[in-house]
C-alpha cells in the first residue's frame, strides 16, 4: 500500500489553487481518483472547467457564489456554512466508501478560521485520514494544525500583482 501525505499551499501569493489543480490533473493522469472540493468559491474558473471533463476528478463545492466574508450577511454566512458542512460531510463519505487517492479542501483555512465549517470534522479528517490517502490544503493562513500534520507546507509569496496596478482578474490567467 502506499503511502499518503498531507500537503499545504498557503500564503498571499497566486496559485494555491492552481497548484492543487496541477496535483489532482496529475493523480488523474496516473489513474488516481481525486476529490477536489472548493470551499468559500462558487464563481468559474478555468481550472474546474477542465477538471470537470476529467472522470477520474469529481468536483464538490458551493452552489453559488457568496463573495467576500466581511460583505456576507448573517443569513449568507448560515448559508455557506450548511454548504460547507454538506461538503465535507460529502467528502468524508466518499473516503469511507474508498477507491480514492487524493482529496483537496481548496480554500479550506477560510471556512476552519471563520467558523464556517465544523472544525472537530476537518480535524478528525486531518488526524485520521486513511494512510494511503493523499491530501491536499489550501489557503492563505492555515491554522498551526493544518501545519502540525503537513508532510509538504508550500507558502506562495506576492512579489508583485497586476491588482496593485488597477488591472483586474483576466480570464484563463487568474481564473
Amino acid at each position: 500500500m502506499k503511502q499518503g501525505l498531507i500537503h499545504v499551499y498557503c500564503g498571499d501569493g497566486k496559485g494555491k489553487t492552481t497548484a492543487a489543480a496541477g496535483l489532482a490533473l496529475r493523480a488523474a493522469g496516473c489513474g488516481e481518483r481525486v476529490i477536489f472540493a472548493q470551499f468559500m468559491k462558487g464563481n468559474e474558473s478555468g481550472e474546474l472547467s477542465a477538471m470537470e471533463r476529467i472522470q477520474e476528478i469529481e468536483l464538490l463545492r458551493n452552489s453559488r457564489n457568496y463573495g467576500f466574508y466581511k460583505n456576507m450577511s448573517d443569513a449568507d454566512k448560515k448559508e455557506i456554512t450548511r454548504e460547507h458542512n454538506e461538503i465535507l460531510k460529502e467528502v468524508m463519505r466518499k473516503i469511507e466508501s474508498g477507491g480514492y487517492g487524493m482529496v483537496i479542501l481548496d480554500e479550506i483555512t477560510y471556512p476552519y478560521e471563520l467558523d464556517l465549517i465544523d472544525k472537530s470534522e476537518v480535524e478528525r479528517l486531518i488526524k485520521e485520514k486513511p494512510p494511503s490517502l493523499e491530501l491536499v490544503l489550501t489557503g492563505r493562513e492555515p491554522d498551526e494544525l493544518f501545519l502540525e500534520y503537513a508532510d509538504y507546507i508550500t507558502r506562495m509569496k506576492c512579489i508583485r500583482h497586476p491588482y496593485e496596478k488597477g488591472i483586474p482578474a483576466r480570464r484563463g490567467v487568474e481564473f
